[in-house]
């Protein structure tokens, strides 16, 4: 190795003696582009890896969701004869369990179909499918959507919305939420956005303007602010803080679907 770096220090030095000082400086500047596209790539790399690693996550929690249920329906038809239920308790509880295990994998389908439709986005580190209290969720992260407290898209941030609403527009019978979030850091002396409220508020109906210039139904979305308050990290750290500076598009659960709804449906009048 020491006699390879050697031989490479002699050749350098031999080529530095051979070629004019412009053709020197030329090489330096070629060789440190070259270094710094090779370390652009690799932290690309890295990125892309660990979206992939946070969508596989979220589909590993929905198939673990769907095979509980199914271990409750085989417990019960195992064990229904020990039962102290009523035959006609025990077919409803049944049904009740095959709706849910039917609703699971309606959601795995969805969610991996979600995936498969935003996976060039996913790929290039512009966004992520999660699931976020039972509702998929698209998270994009506002650094690259807003120029720091500013809720004016940028010509880059536009261009993913309208991305965005390509892939949202053709999903049917569907409707969407767009949130805003914010990091804990406190608003001071703004001339328009008094607190991370108006600021959240503003981004997340700007996105909604953007996504209609992308075709999609405005009769299908809606805008909401949390503010600072339901961050993704805690706050205590740099990286913490960007992760919670972002824009959830929420999946509107169709709660007709879900079971019991019915029954709801008739106590409610």
């Amino acid at each position: 190795m020491r006699i390879i770096t050697a031989i490479t220090v002699l050749a350098f030095v031999a080529l530095s003696a051979c070629v004019s000082k412009g053709d020197y400086d030329l090489l330096q500047q070629d060789r440190d582009k070259l270094k710094a596209a090779l370390a652009s790539t690799s932290t690309r790399l890295s990125e892309e890896q660990s979206a992939r690693h946070a969508t596989q996550a979220e589909l590993d929690k929905l198939v673990a969701e769907r095979d509980r249920i199914q271990q409750a329906l085989n417990a019960m038809s195992d064990e229904r004869s020990k039962l102290s239920m009523s035959v006609e308790e025990m077919k409803k509880a049944m049904q009740e369990l095959s709706a849910r295990k039917g609703e699971a994998d309606k959601r795995i389908a969805e969610f991996r179909a979600l995936v498969e439709r935003f996976k060039g986005l996913i790929d290039a580190g512009k966004l992520r499918v999660k699931i976020v209290e039972g509702r998929m969720v698209v998270v994009l992260a506002t650094d690259i959507l807003f120029p720091s407290g500013s809720a004016l898209l940028s010509k880059e941030g536009k261009a993913a919305i309208v991305e965005v609403a390509t892939v949202l527009k053709d999903i049917p019978d569907r409707r969407f939420q767009v949130e805003g979030h914010t990091d804990d850091v406190p608003i001071k002396g703004h001339a328009i956005y008094a607190t991370n409220w108006e600021l959240a508020s503003a981004r997340a109906i700007n996105v909604v303007k953007a996504l209609v210039e992308g075709q999609m139904p405005p009769e299908r979305l809606s805008a909401a602010s949390y503010s600072q308050f339901k961050p993704a990290q805690a706050n205590d750290s740099k990286e913490g803080k960007a992760a919670n500076r972002r824009i959830e598009i929420v999946l509107v659960p169709d709660l007709s679907s879900l079971p019991g709804f019915e029954e709801l449906q008739k106590a409610a009048g």
